[in-house]
């Protein structure tokens, strides 16, 4: 593949996962990596014209043109007239003239602006402030600053961003919030940050920045599913916002899955739609050509076959190229007989280890390039699939990076086999997953759901793993009964409690989640569910059904159940075993340290 392919993928790939890169790494250390940085800064200024670059002729002249103009106008620039504080480089940022209005002119200033302070802070310590102040002129023009403000982090030299950041803080201090500024404890206190008022036009930036980052549960959960995020005893959970009667379906919008996964055995024998879960009936089934279906996927209609494609199947399992034309063209032979290769060792593992998470976390990562793709080629997202936010802006990411996880260490094979199919299929987009895999992987562990049909089945193999290692999803049914698993993005708040007040249902016959409640709720009521089973078995007593469960919860989710049943039930322990159970992990699962940073400003917005 030519220079000029590989660079719009990895564009692309740093377009479609911007949001997993704002989860995996703003938080973390900055990369050292020279030819990665090189590639990046590339990347950056060409950030905002992917179409422009992705058409030959005229336009990719005029876009090269205006690079070349605007560092050749650095040869003689002199350090004469600089700023010399953050105060004077605002000051004189707002005495210039307004931004160009036009597509094209704002084009033209972004490029040149970052194109600018790459060259001056090429120069040395005594160009950083004129470097942060022409980068910070950039982020006035760009549509979404939030996300170019993700590739500073990553980009650009730190002594640099930390200007950009305190010229951030200055301009629209003191509503501009201190937990945006990006940088560590000592940094902040170390850094010199006068307020002075905000120029208009920087506080109606900014006030968008904020509402991005900060007014995520402002616009999800949508109204419609009659349901709110609110923060109980330092945790979100979901609470009904109406009063609910028992037995009622709550959720009147019922829940779709993000992604799927057949148990493994279901995957194999061809009863089960691989994409919707339902059951097929027996000479009613749709199936992909042989030589795209090297998973033996099996469909219930053409139209579940064709979202599936769509949606992961082809990016993770066939040659296919995952953007259409308008956006890049396709690979060479080689790259395509490297993709296949990748694709083989992926299915080898996934079919070996029978577990659902790594399948899940592969269509969970293609899903959200096919989200982006959409997006790009003027595609709206289809009725009725996973729950989104009010506000079509915010990303797949932006769901799950607030999810709850928990720290998992997978094996170096598992990483490996995921991040080479996305390698061979977009190169540049493994970046953004080799070293947040184990976190991405620790969410959709948490938060998967077990899809059981009425009591469930009993004929699921034996797991051969260790009872610790056995994967556990969500579901009274118990793992075991269950043919399937599935992510969803509202769902994900539900806490367990072993007397839940809801329980989900899957009446439809497939993935498809509906709450039920078990009682009657009253406005402001926290929804809970049962992770595992918690009925008591006719051979159990009170205290070894709360054992068994309490057992299993630890190795799923890392947790001792605190519910008032558990309480009670508790009150019969012996001495001993009072002893074992205090010295059990309250809870094992973390939050993102970036988004505790951001949303860490509980007292205003309810949100931990």
């Amino acid at each position: 593949m030519d220079s000029r392919g590989t660079r719009v993928l990895a564009i692309t790939g740093i377009i479609l996962s911007g949001a997993l890169a704002y989860a995996f790494y703003f938080d973390y250390k900055r990369r050292n990596d020279a030819e990665f940085r090189k590639n990046l800064r590339w990347c950056l200024t060409m950030v905002s014209t992917l179409s422009l670059i992705c058409r030959p002729g005229k336009e990719k002249k005029r876009v090269n043109k205006t690079i070349a103009q605007s560092r050749e106008s650095l040869s003689s620039a002199r350090t004469d007239g600089q700023p010399s504080t953050v105060e004077e480089a605002l000051e004189m940022v707002r005495k210039e003239e307004e931004p160009p209005a036009s597509p094209e002119e704002k084009e033209k200033y972004f490029m040149t602006q970052i194109a600018m302070g790459e060259q001056l802070g090429a120069r040395g310590p005594d160009y950083h402030l004129a470097a942060a102040t022409c980068f910070y002129r950039s982020l006035k023009v760009y549509p979404t600053p939030m996300e170019l403000i993700v590739i500073y982090e990553q980009t650009v030299p730190p002594p640099i961003f930390t200007l950009i950041v305190q010229m951030m803080n200055a301009d629209v201090s003191p509503r501009f919030p201190s937990s945006f500024s990006g940088l560590s404890d000592d940094e902040e206190e170390t850094s010199s940050t006068s307020g002075g008022p905000p120029s208009e036009a920087s506080s109606q930036e900014w006030d968008k920045v904020k509402q991005k980052v900060e007014g995520y549960y402002k616009v999800f959960p949508p109204k419609s599913t009659k349901t709110s995020i609110e923060v109980h005893g330092g945790r979100k959970v979901l609470v009904v916002t109406e009063d609910v009667a028992a037995a009622f379906l709550h959720v009147t919008t019922q829940e779709q899955p993000v992604v799927t996964a057949l148990d493994a055995d279901l995957q194999e024998s061809g009863k089960y739609c691989a994409h919707c879960l339902r059951y097929i009936q027996p000479g009613t089934s749709v199936q992909l050509p042989k030589d795209a279906n090297p998973i033996d996927s099996t469909f219930c209609s053409k139209a579940c076959l064709t979202a599936n494609r769509s949606q992961s199947h082809n990016l993770l399992f066939t040659s296919e190229f995952p953007l259409p034309p308008s956006i890049a063209q396709p690979p060479d032979a080689d790259a395509r007989a490297a993709r296949h290769k990748a694709q083989e060792k992926y299915i080898a593992f996934i079919k070996k280890e029978k577990r659902a998470a790594p399948v899940l976390l592969g269509r969970f990562i293609a899903r959200q390039i096919a989200v982006e793709t959409n997006k790009m080629t003027g595609l709206a997202k289809p009725p009725g699939d996973f729950t989104d936010a009010e506000d079509s802006t915010y990303l797949l990411a932006d769901h799950i990076e607030r999810l709850r996880y928990l720290e998992l260490k997978p094996s170096e094979e598992e990483r490996e086999v995921l991040v080479n199919v996305l390698q061979t299929a977009l190169p540049g987009l493994e970046q953004f997953v080799k070293e947040g895999y184990a976190t991405l992987l620790g969410k959709v562990t948490y938060n998967t759901f077990g899809v059981c049909f009425d009591d469930g089945r009993d004929d699921k193999p034996a797991s051969v793993a260790r009872p610790e290692e056995v994967e556990k999803t969500r579901t009274p049914c118990g793992t075991s009964r269950q043919v399937g698993s599935a992510f969803y993005t509202l769902s994900s708040y539900l806490a367990h409690s072993c007397a839940p007040s809801a329980r989900p249902s899957f009446s439809s016959g497939t993935a498809e989640l509906c709450l039920v409640a078990n009682r009657d709720l009253k406005k402001g009521d926290e929804l809970t569910i049962a992770y595992v089973d918690v009925k008591k078995r006719e051979d159990e007593t009170t205290v070894e059904c709360r054992r068994r469960r309490r057992i299993e919860l630890v190795r799923g989710w890392r947790f001792a159940c605190p519910c008032q049943r558990c309480a009670e039930e508790g009150k019969e322990l012996s001495g001993e075993e009072k002893v074992v159970e205090a010295s059990l992990e309250r809870d094992g699962s973390k939050v993102d340290a970036v988004v505790s940073r951001f949303e860490g400003e509980a007292e205003n917005n309810n949100i931990e």
